[in-house]
């Protein structure tokens, strides 16, 4: 039954983006620190090409939240040559006895006009400096592209790739799938975008209350493109509000905010 409800809700989001409108996405980084969504990567990178700058770095940090407990996830990266970017996050975890784990990432954006095309790469340590510290790899390719939903400028994100993990086995495919929509934007004027996706990978092998590997996962919630106000109109500054897990009963709550920086 999971099965086939996540593959309706695929193609029902597959259907709802249509290319040809231009969309204003507010480009955020994500849990795990890389240029996207919430939980999946986008064919995005921080500072593209026609965004004024060559080079740029970005700062962020999200916080999950559930049953008294909250996980802290600073990250940083950058962007270089338009083209590259690299990424760095730590889980800081609340659990006794439980290390803190690390995620990084590269992202390679090829030069297509219509449709954001990347490759990327993710490297995990997990709980680090304790006993049963494993790690995991995972190589994905990203594509985003514009269309409308009522009028309303969006853009759809698809994500496929495979997980290596230390001393397991398997042959699954990870799978994902985005649907950011400009709300509104003659009344809010681009500020309020509704973000709304579904995997069966989640920001790490070993989440906090995101865990998606037996029924998938859907984060929702809204993302604050404060980088639309003429103040901030030459940063990365964005805040997002979110459930994580929206449909399972272990949902948890998560907030955070990434402002970038030009450099070059």
């Amino acid at each position: 039954m999971k099965f086939i409800r996540f593959f309706c809700i695929a193609f029902i989001f597959a259907g709802l983006a249509a290319a040809g409108l231009p969309a204003q996405s507010a480009t955020a980084m994500s849990l795990s620190g890389a240029t996207g969504l919430y939980s999946i990567p986008s064919g995005r990178i921080g500072w593209e090409r026609g965004g004024g700058s060559a080079f740029g770095i970005d700062f962020g940090y999200h916080t999950i939240m559930a049953d008294g407990n909250a996980t802290s996830i600073p990250k940083i990266s950058a962007t270089l040559f338009n083209t590259v970017e690299l990424s760095g996050a730590f889980d800081i975890r609340p659990e006794e006895g439980r290390g803190n784990d690390f995620i990084g990432g590269a992202k390679v954006q090829l030069p297509l006009r219509r449709t954001s095309l990347a490759l990327g790469a993710v490297y995990q340590s997990i709980n680090i400096g304790e006993h049963h510290e494993h790690f995991a790899w995972q190589m994905y390719v990203a594509a985003t592209y514009s269309g409308a939903f009522f009028d309303m400028p969006a853009q759809t994100t698809v994500v496929i790739g495979r997980t290596f993990r230390e001393n397991h086995s398997n042959t699954n495919i990870d799978f994902g799938m985005g649907f950011d929509l400009l709300l509104l934007p003659n009344i809010f004027e681009n500020l309020v975008h509704w973000i709304t996706e579904f995997a069966n990978f989640s920001y790490s092998v070993a989440p906090f209350q995101a865990d998606a590997w037996y029924r998938g996962i859907v984060n929702t919630g809204v993302r604050l493109n404060l980088a639309s106000i003429p103040a901030f109109s030459r940063f990365r500054f964005a805040a997002d509000i979110m459930l994580v897990d929206a449909f399972d009963h272990n949902r948890a709550f998560s907030f955070g905010m990434t402002f970038g920086i030009p450099l070059l």
